[in-house]
């Protein structure tokens, strides 16, 4: 007998924002595969038109909850490209610090929180409390981390407030910054039995031919501006990023589709593993090859240890960070800011792909365009 199945999903839970999924199948064969965004539009862009430039990062923070620091930093970036300001390295290193943070809060909340449950059998992270309660504490222990380090930086643990165009409006101590440092290092030993848990898991086997689309590493592993790279050979500037996106509508979905070189793009820590492998650090390395991580993997579900590897990634880079500030003479934390007429462009890479933000501003500063 050929099985018929008409499946629909209203709506996705476990997933940011919502979803439908709609499969069809007629007499053994799949006749319809649907994935439908419905969340509805919310016009940031029309909300900034008009605005001051001091309020596009505390407005744009609002766009997403769990991304609300790689917005604003976004939003920071783009009016400072428009108004012709070179961030100093005190700013340059808070700022990335505090993105690896939020990389961190991110992909910890995904991996043991929403995917760890999948793996286990379990309906969701509460009844690995019983089984695996190991698991869930060094799980907190490391958003907790993230949490307080996204609080010293920023303000607070999201929509943050000390970052701003220029700078900081202030700065943490030497103090706070030696007492990170330390809880840093000891998240190295919870990320080892991370990836030590996630070896044992056994991805789905799955493999689909992928554009991958990132930021493009020029020194180090690229997450706060620079080029823009596809593992189809794609190379394009920031201020090109329209290129590189090429956003179209499709009926059943309120978010916008991409596609560049094939009809398959991806974005996310597996693109930036993909295209930027070379650039991560030793101990990152040594943990993608426990994951059985190798560029260029076209497996989607290992977007997983890809995001694993991150984590340990931006640990060992904010540990060096914090050890450069402390030794650093401290600088102003903001530098003055001078409006006039013009165009900028910031992209900043966030956990699952990378933010774009474009504005044209008056004389005065004001937005016309976002």
């Amino acid at each position: 007998m050929k099985r018929q199945l008409d499946l629909n999903i209203h709506h996705l839970t476990r997933v940011e924002g919502h979803g439908n999924i709609h499969i069809r199948i007629k007499d053994g064969q799949l006749r319809e595969a649907k994935w439908e965004v419905v969340e509805t539009p919310r016009f940031f862009e029309a909300m900034l038109v008009g605005k001051h430039w001091e309020n596009a990062p505390y407005i744009c923070g609002r766009i997403c909850g769990i991304c609300s620091i790689g917005h604003t930093l976004a939003a920071i970036r783009g009016v400072e490209n428009a108004f012709g300001i070179m961030p100093s390295p005190q700013t340059a290193d808070l700022r990335l610090l505090l993105k690896h943070m939020e990389t961190l809060q991110s992909h910890i909340l995904h991996l043991y929180f929403l995917a760890a449950p999948d793996f286990f059998g379990a309906g969701s992270v509460l009844p690995l409390l019983t089984s695996h309660p190991e698991e869930v504490q060094r799980a907190l222990r490391l958003k907790l981390l993230a949490n307080d380090a996204c609080d010293l930086i920023g303000g607070r643990r999201l929509h943050p407030t000390r970052t701003v165009v220029g700078g900081f409006t202030m700065l943490p101590e030497a103090k706070q910054l030696a007492h990170l440092e330390q809880r840093l290092a000891a998240a190295a030993d919870d990320l080892a039995a991370a990836v030590e848990l996630f070896a044992t898991l056994k991805m789905p086997d799955f493999s689909r031919r992928t554009e991958f689309v990132s930021l493009l590493g020029e020194d180090d592993y690229p997450f706060i501006g620079g080029r823009l790279l596809s593992s189809d050979g794609v190379i394009k500037e920031e201020g090109e990023y329209r290129a590189m996106t090429n956003e179209y509508c499709v009926a059943d979905s309120t978010s916008k589709w991409s596609r560049l070189s094939r009809e398959s793009l991806a974005v996310g820590a597996l693109a930036r593993v993909n295209n930027n492998f070379a650039r991560l650090h030793p101990v990152a390395r040594r943990a993608a090859k426990a994951l059985g991580l190798s560029p260029v993997c076209h497996n989607p579900f290992m977007n997983n240890p890809a995001q694993l590897v991150e984590c340990v990634q931006v640990v060992d880079d904010a540990l060096r960070i914090c050890r450069r500030l402390r030794r650093a003479k401290p600088q102003p934390p903001r530098q003055p800011v001078t409006a006039r007429a013009g165009k900028g462009v910031g992209a900043v890479e966030v956990p699952r792909g990378i933010l774009y933000h474009a504005y044209e501003f008056d004389r005065q500063g004001r937005i016309r365009q976002g």
